[in-house]
């Protein structure tokens, strides 16, 4: 038997693809030369960061980068899929769109941190936040919003750290220079 609940728009659950997808072409598009131009700055900037984060930017480049997007691209379409399924019932969807709108947060503290431009912070204010934000309103008016509290957002950004960090892995992988 299907899961399939009609009364939830799928412009909620299929949203989280959509907006995602947008975010991401910025992330695309000026990810891997925003950190070549500015990784002796970050370096400067930051020198109390560990050294193998900056060996580990050092080694990212557009196909590596560009591969790592399309693993996380997987894992937001099984998300819609499944928040689809379930009529936006699904943990795994709602946390994933808790993730999706937290990790805009941490764009945009990157961008306060570099005191700048960083890629992924123009279209998180545009994009990223009101769409979770839209999309918790929606679950919550339909009586489907599952609580959140203090272990939920860490929770949700661990997720988020945790397909980036599994997607570059990955990527790397496949790319193998």
């Amino acid at each position: 038997m299907s899961e399939i609940t009609q009364d939830m728009s799928p412009a909620v659950t299929f949203g989280l693809l959509a907006a995602w997808a947008l975010h991401d072409a910025e992330e695309v598009a000026f990810g891997p030369r925003w950190i070549r131009e500015h990784l002796p700055e970050l370096r400067e900037r930051f020198s109390g960061a560990p050294e193998r984060l900056w060996t580990a930017l050092e080694g990212v480049d557009q196909r590596e980068f560009t591969v790592a997007v399309g693993a996380v691209a997987v894992i937001v379409a099984a998300a819609s899929a499944r928040g689809h399924r379930t009529g936006g019932r699904s943990a795994f969807f709602q946390g994933a769109v808790d993730g999706f709108g937290l990790h805009g947060l941490v764009h945009l503290a990157q961008a306060v941190a570099v005191r700048g431009y960083t890629p992924g912070s123009v279209t998180s204010p545009l994009i990223v936040i009101p769409y979770a934000v839209w999309a918790r309103g929606r679950l919550r008016r339909a009586g489907r919003l599952r609580p959140t509290d203090a272990r939920g957002v860490v929770s949700g950004l661990a997720v988020a750290g945790a397909a980036t960090a599994l997607s570059h892995f990955v990527a790397r992988r496949l790319v193998k220079r």
